[in-house]
């Protein structure tokens, strides 16, 4: 079982997380499984940090819980081995260039069959690894390149119809929770993911937390694994799990979520 955590938010903050908690509060055992990552926005580029392995041991970990680069959306995970070997190659984040701007993929669940509605992704963008997460990410792309043949964000609504058609067919996989960035907006699916209490795959598979931060000078723990320093005035919390005893909103089975500079994009605005 993986474990998702992003962030969204008004202006760069410095997120400081904590894979520990977020692991123990999504039921995770042990020494956090088959690796870590996380990916930082830094405009249209992103910093990337992996590891194929625990992240109880990891020194990086522990220096990015203080020290991580201030951000205004970030994606992170936690891997929980499925499908493929324990490699950097299948350690999310995944990140691919297009259109001049960084995308970030992460994705909870198992996907049977994903090869069968891949289509042209492994002559677009050929993955690196074994991983179903992986070629569900290279698909997904092959279906937005041609909205970017300008370079240039393509308008929200026509990302959104692409989405929504694709997750639907990821749906008849497998559970389907992903986070996907494309450097202007976030956009979160929630579908099934196992249910420690009742042992089967059920919604929710996503909740969110939107919060208005302090005034200056001072920093917001929002959760024992997040936390984010006050110069935002606005931060939307996405996670595997509730990180915190507050009012977190479970995403219903087969819905998504689209955020964009600490706020949420309703439909009538895309």
């Amino acid at each position: 079982m993986c474990e998702l955590l992003a962030l969204s938010a008004s202006h760069p903050v410095r997120l400081t997380f904590s894979l520990q908690t977020l692991a123990e509060r999504g039921g995770m055992t042990g020494r956090m499984h088959d690796g870590w990552g996380v990916a930082f926005y830094q405009g249209q580029d992103v910093a990337l940090f992996r590891e194929p392995a625990p992240a109880a041991d990891s020194a990086l970990v522990r220096f990015l819980e203080t020290q991580g680069p201030a951000t205004d959306l970030a994606i992170s995970h936690i891997r929980h081995a499925t499908r493929g070997a324990v490699t950097l190659a299948n350690t999310q984040p995944f990140v691919r260039k297009l259109g001049g701007s960084s995308h970030v993929f992460a994705h909870n669940g198992n996907l049977a069959d994903i090869e069968r509605i891949a289509g042209l992704a492994r002559v677009a963008f050929q993955p690196l690894g074994q991983t179903d997460s992986e070629l569900a990410f290279c698909a997904l792309l092959a279906r937005l390149a041609p909205l970017w043949a300008d370079a240039k964000p393509p308008a929200l609504a026509q990302r959104l119809a692409v989405l929504a058609e694709y997750a639907a067919e990821l749906r008849t996989l497998g559970p389907a929770n992903f986070l996907y960035a494309d450097g202007d907006a976030l956009f979160a699916h929630g579908h099934r993911r196992l249910q420690p209490a009742s042992g089967l795959a059920e919604a929710p598979g996503l909740w969110y937390l939107q919060r208005t931060c302090p005034a200056e000078g001072s920093d917001d723990a929002v959760s024992p694994a997040v936390s984010v320093g006050s110069a935002a005035r606005s931060v939307v919390l996405l996670a595997s799990v509730p990180l915190s005893d507050e009012a977190w909103i479970p995403l219903q089975e087969g819905e998504s979520l689209v955020l964009r500079a600490g706020g949420i994009v309703r439909p009538t605005e895309a």
